[in-house]
């Protein structure tokens, strides 16, 4: 952008992202290992054939993404010169759409708080998976097909955050409880609104035909783009930019019944993934879920595995698909404890690193990101066409001339913007040097458990692991005993049998 606020130089940019891009996950590595060392983590080897088989659907589909997504960038940012077309007549009328009635609105509020509230009862009270399963079939035909997507708290988000910054935007009361109910249910009930109530994530759960178990390192990693993505929809959002949730949506094509080729091709990638990878888009995308893993630790009820006790028959601890469930750990020894103490200091002490890092890095990544702005986009065509550095014009660029405005005064507002867009930047940086020194904080921290638990920022409260458990099984009356499935039943039915020749 040649304006009179120049950016900054891309070597420093491209070598600074090459350098945390190379640190965080080395780090996050390091830190899981410690904590697979202490028996915090599951014991499943790290790549086993299903993990495999993920991880590579997991980069083939990340390269389908990228590559999608650079077309729908293509498709949005130029505009093709379609012979015979003609451009819209800028001085008539704008035709709006006829806004739905407020009682259909209020009525999905109430639809989308009986779902959440029927989600909690399954999960926690009847401890049904099979009810769940029909909610989830339930969901993806009314607030999925038959809503076409639009009762979504993900993008309301955006709605939220846009209140927040801009005054004389006025929030929607119908957008703030669409917002506000899974937040609510979330802190209450654990994840229960994405067990089967949201349906991104119930369409996803319909077809995990074929789950298998990623290695534990890649749910780390990769769980951070997920607020990431959070910082920028919030960033665009407060800056006016787009609502970019709602606009590469991988499912809306679906519910709709139309869209972009692109975000189709995603949208088919996402499902197919999702036969074998469980729920990507909630995993490593969902900006909502990113929210989700931070509050549902703190929920004041949630999924249990074992309805009572746990005998720790280990029946579970590997059927869990999402990584989500957490090993019994005993109390280290006081060599141990103090080496795990020493590792969680010096994890918490690198946060306010973690946290100038990424907004320097932030800061100067701002420019750059401000390239998505329309504004910016219009002052650097008009600037390009005044000095005849392009051939002809576009659409915008001529209502901008009709509109009888300065070019300066238009540069001057670009160079504004970016100015905006480099404070925003920079806030998202310190956003996610946070994260990234929370996760690392959260990795060296060591806790004690008693028996098998779910990982409450993880787990879907999906109801996978009731079947597994000998004790649910007791409680609907499918076995009588639970003596064969404790302890030490199971290790005796594992020792070898002497033959008569051993004994002779």
């Amino acid at each position: 952008m040649k304006f009179p606020h120049s950016s900054p130089d891309r070597s420093i940019i491209r070598g600074s992202l090459a350098l945390l891009s190379a640190r965080i996950p080395k780090v996050l590595s390091r830190a899981l290992r410690a904590k697979i060392a202490h028996g915090q983590a599951g014991n499943s080897p790290p790549f086993s054939r299903g993990g495999t088989i993920g991880l590579i659907t997991l980069l083939g589909f990340l390269c389908l993404v990228l590559w999608s997504n650079s077309l729908v960038a293509q498709t949005m940012l130029v505009r093709p010169e379609v012979p015979g077309y003609d451009p819209p007549d800028w001085a008539a009328k704008v035709q709006q759409a006829a806004p739905r009635s407020w009682w259909r609105e209020y009525l999905d509020v109430a639809i989308l708080g009986l779902g959440i509230a029927a989600a909690g009862w399954l999960g926690l009270v009847r401890r049904s998976r099979r009810g769940l399963l029909l909610l989830t079939v339930a969901s993806v035909l009314w607030l999925g097909f038959w809503r076409k997507g639009c009762v979504c708290p993900i993008g309301a988000i955006q709605n939220v955050s846009l209140a927040i910054a801009d005054a004389n935007y006025t929030l929607p009361l119908a957008v703030a409880l669409v917002f506000a109910l899974p937040i609510l249910g979330t802190i209450f009930f654990g994840r229960t609104f994405c067990a089967a109530v949201c349906p991104l994530g119930a369409i996803q759960e319909i077809v995990a035909l074929h789950p298998v178990k990623l290695p534990e390192w890649v749910d780390h990693v990769f769980g951070l783009i997920g607020y990431v993505y959070l910082g920028l929809a919030v960033m665009f959002a407060v800056l006016g930019t787009s609502f970019v949730i709602c606009q590469y949506d991988p499912f809306v094509a679906f519910f709709r019944l139309g869209g972009s080729l692109e975000l189709v091709v995603v949208g088919i990638g996402f499902l197919l993934a999702g036969i074998f990878i469980t729920r990507p888009y909630c995993r490593f995308l969902c900006p909502l879920g990113a929210v989700f893993r931070c509050i549902s630790p703190l929920a004041r009820w949630h999924v249990r595995i074992p309805p009572e006790a746990c005998i720790q028959c280990r029946l579970c601890e590997n059927v869990c698909p999402y990584n989500a469930i957490s090993p019994p750990a005993a109390p280290l020894r006081p060599s141990a404890r103090r080496t795990a103490r020493q590792r969680f200091l010096m994890a918490a002490a690198m946060v306010p690193i973690w946290v100038l890092m990424g907004g320097v890095l932030g800061r100067l990544v701002g420019p750059i990101l401000s390239r998505a702005d329309a504004r910016i986009q219009l002052a650097d065509r008009v600037w390009l066409e005044e000095r005849g550095q392009v051939e002809g014009t576009t659409d915008a660029s001529d209502a901008f001339r009709k509109s009888g405005a300065h070019p300066d005064a238009l540069y001057a507002e670009a160079a504004m913007r970016q100015l905006q867009y480099q404070q925003g930047g920079m806030w998202l940086g310190i956003w996610i040097g946070l994260v990234v020194g929370l996760k690392i904080v959260q990795l060296s921290r060591y806790r004690t458990r008693d028996e098998y638990e779910p990982e409450r920022s993880r787990c879907f409260s999906c109801g996978r692991c009731f079947w597994y458990c000998p004790v649910e099984q007791k409680r609907l009356g499918l076995i009588e005993d639970l003596a064969p499935y404790l302890p030490e039943a199971r290790e005796k039915s594992l020792q070898p049998v002497a033959s008569a020749s051993d004994e002779s």
